[in-house]
């Protein structure tokens, strides 16, 4: 059993913070992947506890088990030689042949330790495979590759609180044994079942780049990393980390790299705010769009809070109905959550109208929003940015990068209706350069 003594691992007293996240959570789906040698570890009991912990909880699951550490092994008690390990080379008849048996040995794993927990499973066959055919003038052999993914199947096991168990050895449309490599094989159930998450379970831990470990890494980041210098990730994540971008593509928001023989570990890496695996995100400003005139209420009455506690100006919802065009909202499923707006002046743009849910709060949503408006003022030529508040301004200075800025640095105009306004506020600065507002998300 692997344990870090610095991983912020759950403790029964988190169950308040546990509960924060369960409405975000409730009735997602999540793909699973469990390396084989995570089966084999100490740890595999507890893990399968976690996973009943997510189950109870709503979250739909799915997964999906390697065998390169049990295909490996019975190669070696056998004294035969094997082909490929992982599934992404040619696999000859003994390859296939070992690797059908490993299968069983660990679903059968898998599902006495589901039912250890009392949770309900299924191997399904739910993945239909095709010869991968000849690859660089060389015949794959066995190997196969996703043909068609049986939806309906999946989600009418799910749907009935039955986990799916899809193994790395599919078959063909005439029955045949195919083996595909478990990444691959995640990575495409995930996109095709708009999977909220990834997580790969591996027996190392996460990301290490440079010999640092990395707790998260945006797509465009890694997929640069990838391009340019792939030998400072470690040879065995490479990959998760190929197949991390190419789930986030089709439309899997997270990806998660982690140690699946850490106590807890699965609990905390998706109820924690920091977790213990590493964490590959998409566009964080995929949740924040142009504003609509049906928004006009929704906005209205979120910052009608922020007029309560003094942090914001009033508005009227036809002042905000005429300004629409000026706003833009943070959306989770397709709730507004937060808002904000930019106004244009001759030589510079206004920040305001941010405001968070208190839900909400804390959790970087107030930043993207910040940032995103910079970048959009940046795309619309200016040079200059102001916000003016009375309570937020240490969150402007200290997170998104301004500095202190006095009345005359005002547009005329607005400096006159502050007067007007009384509310002393403070006035925050910002300088655009093209290319350089960005604030590196924390997700």
């Amino acid at each position: 059993m692997a344990v870090y003594e610095s991983d912020p691992i759950i403790k029964p007293t988190d169950l308040r913070g546990i509960l924060k996240y369960v409405p975000q959570w409730r009735n997602h789906i999540f793909v699973i992947a469990i390396d084989g040698g995570v089966v084999e570890d100490d740890n595999f009991s507890n893990l399968l506890l976690d996973v009943a912990v997510l189950r109870s909880l709503n979250i739909k699951l799915v997964l999906v088990l390697g065998i390169g550490q049990q295909l490996q092994r019975l190669a070696k008690e056998r004294n035969v030689q094997i082909s490929d390990v992982r599934g992404e080379g040619p696999i000859d008849d003994t390859t296939l042949r070992l690797s059908v048996e490993a299968t069983g040995i660990v679903t059968h794993e898998v599902i006495q330790g589901l039912t250890a927990t009392g949770l309900k499973c299924a191997v399904a066959n739910a993945v239909r495979a095709t010869e991968a055919g000849i690859i660089g003038g060389v015949d794959q052999r066995w190997r196969g590759k996703v043909d068609k993914v049986d939806l309906p199947f999946i989600n009418h096991l799910i749907e009935d609180e039955i986990i799916p168990i899809i193994p790395a050895i599919t078959h063909s449309r005439d029955g045949g044994s195919l083996r595909i490599n478990s990444d691959t094989l995640a990575s495409e159930l995930a996109v095709a079942l708009h999977a909220s998450k990834l997580i790969y379970l591996c027996p190392f831990p996460g990301l290490t780049i440079n010999g640092h470990y990395t707790l998260n890494i945006t797509v465009e980041e890694l997929r640069v990393l990838l391009e340019k210098s792939p030998t400072a990730i470690e040879e065995r994540a490479l990959s998760k980390a190929r197949h991390a971008i190419k789930t986030i593509e089709g439309g899997v928001p997270r990806v998660h790299i982690m140690d699946g023989r850490l106590s807890d570990g699965l609990l905390t890496e998706i109820f924690h705010k920091v977790g213990v695996g590493s964490m590959v995100h998409g566009n964080d400003y995929q949740q924040i769009r142009q504003a609509k005139r049906k928004d006009v209420t929704a906005i209205y009455s979120i910052t009608q809070k922020g007029v309560k506690n003094e942090l914001l100006r009033h508005r009227t919802k036809q002042s905000i109905e005429k300004d629409i065009d000026a706003f833009f909202v943070f959306e989770i499923d397709d709730s507004i959550v937060a808002c904000a707006a930019l106004f244009p002046y001759a030589d510079a743009a206004e920040i305001a109208s941010v405001y968070v849910q208190p839900f909400y709060q804390n959790k970087g949503v107030g930043r993207k929003l910040v940032d995103y408006a910079l970048q959009s003022a940046t795309q619309q030529g200016f040079k200059k940015v102001f916000a003016l508040s009375t309570q937020s301004y240490v969150f402007f200075r200290t997170v998104c990068g301004f500095t202190e800025g006095t009345m005359d640095d005002l547009p005329p105009a607005r400096r006159e209706m502050l007067e007007k306004s009384g509310r002393n506020s403070r006035v925050l600065l910002k300088r655009l350069q093209h290319g350089r507002t960005h604030t590196k998300a924390n997700s």
